[in-house]
């Protein structure tokens, strides 16, 4: 080995000892801050409030396969349908079910496989009346060929991304709702909660390095911006979080909640997953630009990753923006129905409510990747810089190993080292 050659190993540019302290004590404080604020918040299972029976007394759900349907020539009309029954005091027998309108005319097949309702006061000659498709076998199917796909494609580290995916589903529905029905505030368990789905989301899926690590500072700088973004936007736009069944619900089961800080909290956790992939994708082009410019200063660097970013964030947006419009689409395509200017759709109800999450949301992107990369910029030592250290630690040869590889380098004077690296190249001559 040379003086002055370099054997790469995956192209990473070094980091300085002193940043690699600096960095892993931050992450280490968020860490232990986010250990407290879970065991602080932690529901006691004695304050959660006990679940609400979904039916009342004398009505069972049970499981039915249609073999015949009605043609229904009134679309405005229930539609009725012959099922063969799977449920116990019914297997096998030939039943009646009752399907409303508007899941009659696109929703119901012959074979498909239904729960319905039996209601004992109505009789035993009422019919039994739609409830919900059976999906556990046609979800179960594909959730496994997604497993497969993400296998053979992406193979360990995607296996290891879905790991981190159950752990964070597992936060949100261990921690983060129980302890909201329990009457902690929504958004600070919603700042917890994030927080403590960081970390097993970016070190499953990409391992623990100076360069995730980089990411995961950038992510939470990201969730601290979306949350002052929601605290100080939230009351001025109205969000009052009252849209939907399912609200209404939430309001009359549990007045003491604060809907609007329910809403405020779900616009936090929804940015959470692309705000950790512009993180992890700034992060990475820094070090990658590092290694392949290794005696660039670190303004080059941050520019030249910023070029990237700037693509990053306008395909973000959009990518957000169309995911809220496909989510929100029956009601975009009711609201168009009605005699009202464009500001007015986008400014009514659960359209606004999509309007501000997506804006919410990229604000925290957009502001998370310059954030990221300057933070990444200082960590990525060039090499240049490494090497003058190195010859600065006196006489004799020194090996050094940073991220990219391998480097002797002969101490004492810098001209000492020009004239071997000259005798060396006229002897290869």
């Amino acid at each position: 080995m040379t003086p002055g050659h370099t054997h790469s190993h995956g192209g990473r540019a070094p980091a300085t000892n002193a940043s690699r302290v600096v960095l892993f004590g931050l992450t280490i404080a968020l860490l232990l801050v986010t250990l407290l604020g879970l065991f602080a918040l932690w529901p006691n299972p004695d304050a959660r409030p006990e679940r609400t029976a979904l039916l009342g007394p004398g009505v069972e759900v049970l499981s039915v396969e249609v073999t015949a349907l009605s043609s229904g020539e009134d679309p405005t009309m229930p539609r009725t349908a012959e099922a063969l029954g799977h449920s116990a005091g019914i297997s096998g027998e030939t039943v009646q079910v009752e399907i409303p309108p508007e899941v009659a005319a696109d929703g119901v097949r012959v074979g498909d496989k239904l729960k319905v309702l039996s209601i004992e006061e109505a009789g035993d000659d009422a019919p039994y009346y739609y409830f919900d498709h059976e999906r556990g076998l046609p979800l179960g199917v594909l959730f496994v060929l997604y497993l497969v796909l993400v296998a053979l494609v992406a193979r360990g580290s995607g296996l290891r991304a879905m790991l981190g995916l159950g752990t964070g589903v597992a936060i949100v529905v261990w921690f983060m709702m129980p302890a909201i029905l329990a009457g902690e505030h929504p958004v600070l368990v919603a700042l917890v909660a994030g927080s403590a789905m960081i970390f097993p989301c970016v070190y499953f899926a990409h391992g623990i390095s100076v360069r995730t690590t980089t990411a995961v500072l950038g992510t939470f700088g990201g969730i601290a911006i979306t949350v002052l973004a929601v605290l100080a936007a939230g009351r001025p736009t109205g969000m009052t979080g009252t849209e939907g069944e399912a609200a209404k619900f939430l309001a009359t089961g549990y007045p003491q909640m604060s809907l609007s800080a329910v809403f405020l909290a779900g616009v936090i956790i929804s940015g959470l997953g692309a705000l950790n992939d512009v993180t992890i994708t700034q992060a990475s082009s820094v070090w990658e630009l590092r290694a392949a410019m290794p005696t660039a200063s670190r303004w080059t660097v941050f520019t030249s990753a910023m070029r990237i970013g700037k693509d990053h964030i306008a395909s973000t947006v959009y990518t957000l923006a169309y995911a809220y419009i496909g989510s929100a689409l029956p009601t975009l395509l009711y609201a168009s129905t009605l005699d009202r200017s464009l500001l007015g759709t986008l400014t009514t109800g659960e359209i606004a409510a999509e309007v501000f999450r997506t804006l919410i949301a990229s604000i925290g992107l957009v502001l998370a990747i310059p954030l990221t990369t300057g933070i990444a910029t200082l960590l990525a030592a060039s090499r240049a810089s490494s090497g003058r250290r190195a010859m600065r630690d006196g006489a004799g040869w020194r090996t050094m190993r940073d991220g990219a590889g391998w480097r002797v380098l002969r101490g004492g004077a810098g001209r000492r080292a020009e004239q071997d690296r000259r005798l060396r190249r006229l002897d290869e001559r």
